[in-house]
């Protein structure tokens, strides 16, 4: 329609002015088309910049969602160091139940070797008990008179080698009882051997852990 208008020639002057069509000049008509213009450069660039802030926005949203992603991924790293943690802290208590085990069995074994002891005091003193009454014996043999008493005697000899003989038997079971319970001390020390490098090992793993 501008270019229409623009095309139509001019009225005369002589009309009278009621009479005259709606026109515009030159000038301002160019100056509409180029507002236009630029109202539409400029809802252009508007859209441009609304698209690029629409973009923008979905990338912050995906940082975010990626931020997030990490965080919870330290958060469940974190909780399984404090678990393994807590796994080696379980692991560092039940060595040290063991070792308490192990030392009251310990105990138990030498208070058991206490016992031996005193068995062997006692049995030598039973020798000495026995040795003593063969020598009563070796002097009512050089002092003796009469059958009676050789009787006597023989039967009391007897009977004294019977004694030597089981205190004999009761020595070799102590022997062997001894001999046991060094067995179950050598392998009471393995244990606990095997029981230090365990904790050294385990200390060691902490130690790593808490740096990493």
């Amino acid at each position: 329609m501008l270019l229409l208008q623009l095309l139509l020639p001019l009225p005369p002057v002589s009309l009278p002015l009621p009479l005259l069509p709606v026109s515009l000049p030159l000038p301002l008509l160019l100056l509409l088309l180029l507002l236009q213009q630029q109202l539409l450069l400029l809802l252009q660039i508007i859209l441009l910049l609304l698209l690029q802030l629409l973009l923008l926005l979905l990338l912050l949203l995906l940082l975010l969602l990626l931020l997030l992603l990490l965080l919870l991924l330290l958060l469940l790293l974190l909780l399984l160091l404090l678990l393994l943690q807590l796994l080696l802290l379980l692991l560092i208590l039940l060595l040290l139940l063991l070792l308490l085990l192990l030392l009251l069995l310990l105990l138990m074994l030498l208070l058991l070797l206490l016992l031996l002891l005193l068995l062997l005091l006692l049995l030598l003193l039973l020798l000495l008990l026995l040795m003593l009454l063969l020598l009563m014996l070796l002097l009512l043999l050089l002092l003796q008179q009469l059958l009676l008493l050789q009787q006597l005697l023989i039967l009391l000899l007897l009977l004294l080698l019977l004694l030597l003989l089981l205190l004999q038997l009761l020595i070799l079971l102590l022997l062997l009882l001894l001999l046991l319970l060094l067995l179950l001390l050598l392998l009471l020390l393995m244990m606990l051997l095997l029981l230090l490098l365990l904790l050294l090992l385990l200390l060691l793993l902490l130690d790593a852990a808490i740096f990493t």
